[in-house]
């Protein structure tokens, strides 16, 4: 998927900045880097400006963001190669929330993947078990809450898509052992 891998925090926090349009300024305007400062995050104002000169002809090197003129101003722009490096930092925060009331309804992933999208099939079972899914036969799962959003991002990042199902369903077998795995009884 993407070739380049950060593994700093502080680097992955740049990044970010970046993605949620947050100007890091690197004009020698002490005036206006202090307004900006004032904007990051207290850690990230630690970051001296020649570590962030050097990251982002680091990015730049790896195609991560882009320079661009406009009106005598530069701007650094977001690649697509970094916009899916920040899809992937979001699914490694991803969490399905738990509502305090199960509604009984079941929701069901099954995916038929071909073997040439092995490593976003194997991914994807990964995710899902880390979630809190249930493997209910190789390749479909259950969980108990709704998560079709949070399926959705995940089918979106590993491109998935056309080979995913979601579904609600109310009546499944076995779902005594299924309520007790998820805690529900």
């Amino acid at each position: 998927m993407i070739k380049i891998k950060i593994r700093s925090q502080t680097k992955k926090q740049i990044l970010l900045l970046l993605a949620a349009g947050a100007a890091l300024n690197l004009s020698q305007s002490p005036k206006r880097s202090g307004y900006i400062l004032k904007q990051i995050p207290k850690e990230l104002t630690k970051i001296k400006r020649e570590y962030l000169y050097r990251l982002v002809k680091e990015f730049h090197h790896h195609h991560l963001v882009d320079y661009r003129e406009e009106n005598d101003v530069i701007k650094i722009v977001l690649s697509e190669d970094a916009k899916k490096q920040i899809l992937v930092y979001s699914l490694d925060k991803l969490i399905i929330p738990t509502p305090s009331r199960w509604n009984g309804h079941w929701f069901l992933v099954s995916f038929d993947i071909p073997e040439k999208k092995r490593s976003g099939r194997d991914a994807l079972r990964d995710k899902l078990k880390e979630l809190g899914f249930y493997e209910w036969q190789k390749s479909v799962f259950i969980y108990p809450y709704p998560c079709r959003k949070e399926v959705d991002f995940i089918i979106e990042v590993f491109d998935l898509r056309p080979y995913v199902r979601i579904a609600e369903v109310i009546n499944v077998t076995n779902e005594a052992e299924l309520k007790l795995r998820f805690k529900l009884v």
